[in-house]
């Protein structure tokens, strides 16, 4: 059995700037002590006993705890969750242990280019989010005080989703009435923010040791697509960069331009991303950039195979056969819509929406991207920011 409990608690629920890490934090102390534990090694012990697995991730809007469990202890394991989400013992000695854990995390990452560029798109873009130097530093203002504050605000029952995937015949009535006895006090369901968002110029983030280029470059639209324009998204970025024979990823690879790249779509509850990254070596950028320029182009124009769109959707096919052979795939499927925008389309429908996807919604919701004119590129270099701009520049396109 896999469980998911997802409360809006992140770290753009922080009551100050200040204390902006502060929800990372509580998510390390998740497991710690509690009312029947006394140490974080103790209840990881005995969670763990019989092979069951837990975790937690944070993000600007979600903090989520979520375990797997063999079908036989499902019932005990759904009950250790309770104790650790319900009844946490906050105290000062797991605080400042777990403080030193995250910022040695967030240290790490600022070697990470990848994650060291995205907060800084999401920010010149105009999303109300601190970069990870900035993050670091919010870190030594988080006192115990602050902790359970955090916690009481956002840990309560209509703040609270949840996702429970596994055999549950003869189970519902038993799992529902052990939620309703949580205790949770009832609290209210956050709204997510809604930043103003606007085009951005291209920014370098200077590396001198950084010999080759790691770059991020976004489109946003100001609204939430339906679940027709998703798959749609998802089609046209199979096409362009899903495997070796894609239009740029393909091409970029049989040509030797880069190792890695590749594009996502990233459906909000007030907007939506369409997003680009990979790593490039200077000398090869160039040609990389009127290449992705080219093939979007033709998109743009409405240049796309029907065999093209074919194969994206018996690929799509192929891959819905394939992912609801684990509980964890099937909770993941939803979590994704679910948790991030409210979505819940069930995931028997999806050979429906696959069959449905048509050049005409692929062409219409890749300009509709364009068109906003929301957009930015970052990168992290040791190259000249005149290169940088010039690789921005192939990012405009003709209506």
């Amino acid at each position: 059995m896999n469980t998911k409990f997802q409360f809006r608690a992140g770290m753009r629920y922080a009551k100050s700037p200040e204390v902006y890490e502060i929800a990372h934090i509580v998510e390390h102390l998740a497991f710690g002590a509690n009312a029947k534990y006394t140490s974080e090694q103790a209840f990881e012990a005995d969670f763990t006993k019989n092979g069951a697995y837990h975790n937690a991730w944070t993000s600007d809007f979600s903090v989520c705890y979520e375990s797997e469990c063999a079908d036989f202890e499902w019932e005990r394991i759904l009950n250790l969750q309770q104790v650790a989400i319900t009844q946490p013992k906050f105290n000062d000695e797991e605080l400042q242990s777990e403080k030193g854990n995250v910022k040695a995390e967030l240290t790490g990452y600022m070697n990470d280019y990848g994650r060291l560029l995205w907060p800084r798109l999401q920010q010149i873009m105009g999303e109300q989010v601190p970069v990870l130097s900035e993050r670091l530093k919010t870190i030594a203002n988080i006192e115990l005080k602050d902790i359970r504050e955090h916690y009481r605000r956002t840990h309560t029952a209509h703040n609270m989703r949840f996702i429970i995937a596994g055999n549950l015949r003869h189970r519902k009535h038993k799992i529902i009435k052990s939620l309703n006895n949580w205790g949770l006090k009832p609290g209210e369901r956050f709204e997510i923010p809604n930043d103003s968002l606007h085009s951005a110029a291209p920014v370098l983030i200077r590396r001198k040791d950084a010999t080759n280029i790691t770059f991020a470059f976004s489109w946003m639209v100001p609204r939430k697509l339906e679940p027709t324009e998703t798959y749609a998204m998802s089609c046209l970025n199979h096409i362009l960069n899903g495997t070796m024979s894609s239009r740029i990823f393909g091409q970029a690879r049989k040509n030797g331009l880069v190792y890695g790249m590749g594009s996502s779509l990233n459906n909000g509850w007030h907007n939506a991303s369409w997003d680009f990254d990979g790593e490039v070596n200077a000398e090869s950028a160039e040609k990389l950039f009127k290449l992705i320029h080219r093939e979007l182009q033709k998109i743009l124009d409405g240049n796309i195979k029907d065999e093209d769109i074919e194969a994206a959707k018996s690929y799509a096919t192929g891959r819905y056969q394939m992912g609801a052979q684990t509980v964890n795939q099937i909770s993941d499927y939803y979590a994704d819509g679910y948790f991030v925008n409210g979505t819940l389309e069930k995931y028997d429908r999806m050979p429906t929406l696959i069959r449905a996807i048509t050049k005409e919604n692929i062409v219409n919701i890749a300009r509709e991207f364009i068109a906003t004119d929301i957009d930015a590129m970052v990168a992290v270099s040791s190259v000249e920011k005149a290169l940088i701009n010039d690789l921005s520049s192939q990012l405009k396109f003709s209506s």
